[in-house]
């Protein structure tokens, strides 16, 4: 009998283990989420803007295709940022920066519909949401780093260094857009104190340095080489940003870094 109770007793100890063990993992998973839908956010604001860039020279239905994909998917992000269980930031600070990506959709809203109509940019407009996608990511880029410092986030160097290298890579992409169009080029920085393409671009070295580092598997491996190879070969028209070089190859290869950085932090995490 007393045995029996034993028994009773272990099992009970063991399922209340696993409920907890259980709960842990689900809280760390939903934590991961949280800071991966706030990265895709600040990612696709950039991309929108690199996007928009573009169209504001051409016009081009694809280009405005591409806008429409990279607001779509900040929105989807920023949705799943609302809805999340996680705790990490108050109501407050997620509706802070709802609020300014509200007023970034508008504005961009606003700037498309007057390329569509007069087939130029009004350079007051685009200075307005410049400005205004500076204030937005500077608050999702404070709030990332509150969600990172969060004692329910587990923190991978390795993944932290392509996320902040994507993110980096995906403004530089941006801001290489806007110089490539003249007209619309003294609109984009938005401050003083952003930083310049070349200082950019070797930060972006030294992200990249602490990516490669470490024990990598073969496929890990392979992207981060593809990754290192698409960045050597535009790494010279980022430092030097004033020579002539074609605009839509940088575009192209930028696409492509950011893209490798995306699979490189899946397979890492999916290797932790």
């Amino acid at each position: 009998m007393k045995d029996s109770r034993l028994q009773v007793r272990s099992l009970v100890v063991a399922l209340v283990l696993l409920v907890f063990a259980s709960m842990g993992a689900r809280a760390q998973e939903t934590a991961g989420n949280f800071l991966a839908n706030l990265h895709e956010f600040r990612i696709n604001n950039y991309m929108a803007m690199d996007a928009y860039y573009r169209f504001s020279a051409s016009g081009d239905t694809e280009t405005l295709n591409e806008i429409v994909a990279a607001i779509n998917g900040a929105n989807d992000a920023m949705n799943a940022v609302i809805e999340s269980t996680s705790g990490i930031l108050t109501e407050e600070q997620i509706e802070s920066l709802n609020q300014e990506f509200d007023s970034f959709k508008d504005l961009m809203r606003s700037n498309v519909n007057d390329v569509r109509k007069t087939g130029y940019p009004d350079l007051r407009l685009v200075s307005d949401m410049a400005n205004q996608a500076l204030t937005m990511n500077d608050i999702a880029t404070e709030l990332y780093s509150i969600s990172q410092e969060s004692t329910q986030t587990g923190n991978n160097p390795r993944v932290e260094a392509a996320r902040s290298a994507s993110v980096m890579m995906a403004q530089m992409m941006a801001k290489y857009s806007a110089r490539s169009n003249s007209s619309v080029y003294q609109t984009f920085q938005g401050a003083e104190t952003e930083k310049p393409l070349d200082e950019q671009a070797r930060e972006f070295d030294q992200l990249l340095a602490v990516v490669t580092r470490g024990d990598n598997e073969d496929a890990v491996e392979e992207t981060i080489q593809n990754v290192s190879s698409k960045w050597e070969f535009i790494r010279g028209s980022y430092i030097n940003f004033n020579d002539r070089n074609v605009s839509f190859i940088i575009d192209r290869y930028s696409k492509g870094i950011i893209e490798g950085l995306s699979t490189t932090i899946e397979l890492l995490q999916n290797k932790a």
